[in-house]
């Protein structure tokens, strides 16, 4: 099958899915959660009234619920002292008489910005590494650009899709968040250097051939080998947001949604940019 003739069916699907999330990415940002913007977070024990009771008794800290569990439930709120949450849970001893604080944590904003930067440190040096040691590896630039360029088309769309989860469903990012897209640049990159791999080595059995015939064909070789590694991985990543935790679902639908791209990606966005290359190159 000839994949390559359809480049433009591949970047229109990249463009729908990245515009609307760059869009929003300037227009609503994230939904950031207390690791970042600063906050508490608590969990109560033995609670015998409904979480929406709870969460009343605590209004004037503007509470959110986090989890709740067989009478166990986890808040956090804005920067509220520990002392002052005891007060209200005694407060409420004549409704729920056994309830109890437990895990009490309150984190700074400074935390968030010192993360914020080593986050964007590491993906600016990841890149800088990834660029030259693809271009060094493959004996080319253009395959370290191309590979580059395709890792920030899976980072984006990662970023984007959360911008929109979090302004129309609430969805906070967190530092499991941050996990997440860090571990997507990875497997972004592997799947697509298997890809260019096979490239290279038709290109040295077939010295003569038309180098858009040979990502056509290396792209063909590797499709079943990249999803069936992938599909295993996505099956697992879709029962663990189904069936999972609170504090773990958005993290693997992250990587799920991280895992998606990147499978599509490295098929579908880093050998059709090498066409395009090889195609302007030729032109001028």
């Amino acid at each position: 099958m000839n994949w390559m003739k359809h480049l433009s069916l591949y970047f229109l699907l990249s463009a729908l899915v990245i515009v609307p999330g760059i869009y929003s990415l300037v227009r609503y940002g994230f939904k950031p959660s207390i690791e970042f913007t600063g906050g508490s977070r608590f969990t109560l024990v033995s609670v015998k009234s409904s979480s929406a009771d709870t969460l009343a008794v605590f209004k004037d800290y503007t509470p959110a619920l986090e989890s709740a569990d067989n009478g166990t439930i986890t808040i956090k709120s804005k920067e509220v002292s520990q002392e002052s949450v005891q007060k209200i849970l005694d407060s409420a001893k004549p409704y729920n008489p056994d309830i109890k604080l437990t895990n009490f944590e309150t984190i700074g904003p400074a935390l968030g910005k010192e993360t914020i930067k080593k986050t964007l440190n590491a993906l600016i040096i990841s890149s800088l590494l990834l660029l030259a040691y693809i271009s060094l590896a493959f004996k080319q630039l253009k395959y370290g650009i191309c590979a580059v360029l395709a890792m920030f088309h899976d980072t984006i769309v990662l970023l984007g899709s959360f911008s929109l989860l979090g302004h129309f469903w609430g969805v906070e990012v967190d530092l499991l968040f941050v996990t997440a897209v860090l571990t997507i640049l990875s497997f972004s990159v592997h799947d697509t250097i298997v890809v260019y791999d096979r490239i290279r080595e038709l290109s040295h059995k077939n010295k003569n051939a038309d180098y858009v015939s040979l990502i056509n064909q290396a792209v063909t070789e590797t499709m079943a080998r990249s999803l069936n590694n992938s599909l295993t991985i996505i099956f697992m990543l879709f029962a663990m947001f189904l069936m999972g935790g609170e504090t773990t679902k958005f993290f693997a639908l992250a990587l799920l949604i991280g895992t998606i791209t990147g499978t599509y990606s490295s098929t579908f966005t880093a050998a059709p940019l090498l066409v395009v290359w090889d195609k302007f190159t030729k032109k001028k």
